[in-house]
């Protein structure tokens, strides 16, 4: 299961790439936003997706919409990958998965997140929502998608 939209995003603070802890309501306050949970960096789909982002980036930055992705993945291991893959988009690190869990997007016997995105509007209300482990590109297809049907 995941957040339903409608549904109010829990707060949360975490570690950011960008060198300081990010606080939703505070540093995306009044502001709509893409969370994307992913398991890993490097792997994959995982590196897919995220260069997704990257490559869309334009389309959510001309919408005024931050992407933040989050695994259970180190902050030197998320500045690596960040480098590695050019992501001009912060990466969170939840080190004991309680964001993720929150978010329901933690596949509970493994603690690895799911594969899971998103979009919240300025009050953090979850305005689409689209999961789905192995496919990466439509997560940010279908985040576009609820954008334009604005």
């Amino acid at each position: 299961m995941s957040l339903k939209k409608g549904q109010q995003a829990p707060n949360f603070t975490l570690p950011s790439t960008s060198g300081n802890h990010f606080t939703l309501n505070k540093d995306a306050a009044g502001k709509s936003c893409i969370i994307y949970f992913y398991p890993k960096d490097f792997t994959r789909v995982c590196t897919a997706e995220a260069c997704d982002f990257r490559d869309q980036f334009a389309a959510f930055r001309d919408l005024d919409i931050p992407v933040y992705g989050i695994s259970r993945d180190s902050i030197e291991t998320h500045l690596k990958f960040q480098k590695e893959f050019n992501l001009p988009f912060e990466l969170l690190s939840d080190g004991t998965g309680q964001v993720c869990k929150a978010y329901d997007a933690l596949i509970p016997l493994v603690r690895m997140p799911k594969r899971i995105t998103y979009l919240l509007d300025s009050n953090h209300i979850v305005q689409g929502v689209f999961s789905d482990m192995f496919e990466s590109k439509k997560h940010v297809d279908e985040m576009l998608a609820a954008l334009n049907s604005k």
